[in-house]
């Protein structure tokens, strides 16, 4: 973790394995629950568990109730935008709101207000008084809270763990996410056909005391001390400046951005593969979906086992994703192409969990609130703009080429921007052998005479 004045150049590699991006601590890894061990973590990783299976228990019911109401499924992608537009508009001022706030007590009232806001819709729902301009209204409410609680939860995690646990911490959150993904829509899915629609939004809305309960009950004393931001003009600009200046940080967040956008259109290719190519139906595109979670699920964890954020790791984890989507869009039969979803979500979440610790652990602690804001915000920003260009590559020339394309697109930027941080780190891959095997690695250059036996250097000299 940087910080104090030297913080805006990118730190140097440590060992002949590491890329710009890494850190020290070399292969060391760690238990795959060690951070549980950290109480205040542990309070808060129980809170999650349960609010965010709340949560998509209301992405579910959300979509159910404005396409009963409506019959449009644009209505449905409006109520999705609305959600997503208080991001893209003002998530650069909520990162400099949550430089300036103390974590804890800005999470409270997040929080607070996105289960208020569960419970009035289920008001509403069940008293039969709802509309759909109040599902709008409730969409963008809970835009404007994630605003604020996007870059305060990341963040937060820093603060509970510190930098030790960081990547095990971060990879244990979306595994986290990623486990409510396999039971939330389901239960969703048994309590709108049993109870209605306002019973899922009545229980998101209460499954919000979970997480305040846990920020209530940390130890404040036990929190790694972070010195906020004082109030102050320009700070948006400060913020974006120290990401211009940091490669490690910038070409991440550039990479994140471009398979955001590109490659992880999945709600409109895997519907399209299985209405149009398998001509299966709904229950294929939720088998699609079940699968994919699973491969995110693993991906997380064994991301919470390395223990390491590895710029290297997270450049060949984006390269085989793109790849997998290349040879999955050509899948001849519904069950190959079904199982190409396990890999694609593990190096998809890989992908993510790497980058996102890498821009935390490489961001000074007064800066953390807007990068994670300008890491949110081109992560989450990127799906409304992306996912017409896909839809538009898929009407035109099939989703195979849709898919293969986002494919493509996703490998190129990884493996360019891999070589633009390893030039300029300094460094060059080589090939060589360890003990029979092939070993591909960044190393710093040095002259021919110093290679190790058996190397070749693949990239051009400076």
């Amino acid at each position: 973790m940087s910080s104090g004045p030297g913080a805006d150049s990118a730190p140097a590699p440590t060992t002949h394995d590491t890329a710009p991006g890494d850190r020290a601590g070399g292969s060391r890894k760690s238990s795959m629950f060690g951070s549980l061990r950290i109480r205040n973590y542990r309070l808060f990783f129980l809170g999650q568990v349960v609010s965010n299976i709340g949560t998509w228990m209301q992405r579910i019911a959300q979509d159910w109730l404005v396409l009963s109401l409506t019959g449009s499924a644009t209505a449905v992608g409006v109520t999705t935008a609305l959600q997503f537009l208080p991001m893209l508009l003002f998530g650069l001022y909520g990162g400099v709101l949550v430089d300036r706030l103390p974590k804890r007590r800005a999470l409270l009232f997040t929080q607070s207000a996105m289960a208020l806001t569960g419970i009035a819709l289920a008001a509403l729902t069940l008293t039969g008084h709802v509309e759909v301009w109040h599902v709008y209204v409730a969409a963008f409410a809970v835009g404007l809270a994630t605003v604020v609680d996007n870059p305060a939860r990341q963040s937060f995690v820093s603060e509970m763990v510190g930098p030790a646990q960081l990547q095990n911490a971060v990879s244990l959150n979306s595994a986290n996410f990623q486990s409510a993904r396999l039971v939330g829509p389901a239960v969703a899915g048994l309590m709108i056909t049993g109870v209605g629609t306002g019973w899922a939004f009545l229980a998101n809305g209460l499954s919000f005391i979970a997480p305040i309960a846990g920020l209530l009950l940390m130890r404040a004393r036990e929190l790694h001390v972070v010195e906020r931001a004082p109030r102050g003009k320009g700070q948006l600009r400060e913020g974006l400046h120290y990401v211009a200046g940091r490669p490690d940080l910038i070409w991440t967040i550039v990479l994140v951005g471009f398979i955001g956008t590109f490659g992880f259109n999945f709600p409109v290719y895997l519907s399209a593969f299985a209405d149009d190519v398998f001509h299966a139906g709904a229950g294929s595109y939720s088998l699609f979906n079940t699968l994919m979670a699973v491969g995110s699920l693993m991906g997380a964890l064994l991301a919470a086992r390395r223990g390491t954020a590895r710029m290297r790791v997270m450049i060949a984890a984006a390269v085989a994703f793109g790849a997998m989507e290349i040879v999955a869009a050509g899948a001849p039969s519904l069950w190959l192409f079904a199982l190409f979803m396990v890999p694609i979500g593990m190096f998809g979440m890989t992908v993510n969990v790497t980058a996102n610790t890498t821009v935390q652990m490489g961001t000074d602690p007064a800066m953390r609130g807007r990068v994670m804001a300008l890491y949110m915000m081109v992560f989450m920003g990127g799906s409304p703009i992306g996912a017409p260009i896909a839809g538009w590559v898929t009407d035109a020339y099939g989703v195979r080429a849709g898919l293969a394309a986002g494919g493509v697109i996703s490998a190129v930027a990884a493996v360019t921007i891999g070589l633009v941080l390893a030039r300029v780190g300094n460094l060059r891959m080589s090939v060589g052998w360890n003990h029979g095997h092939p070993r591909v690695r960044f190393v710093p250059r040095e002259s021919e005479g110093e290679r190790e036996p058996g190397e070749r250097e693949l990239a051009p000299a400076s």
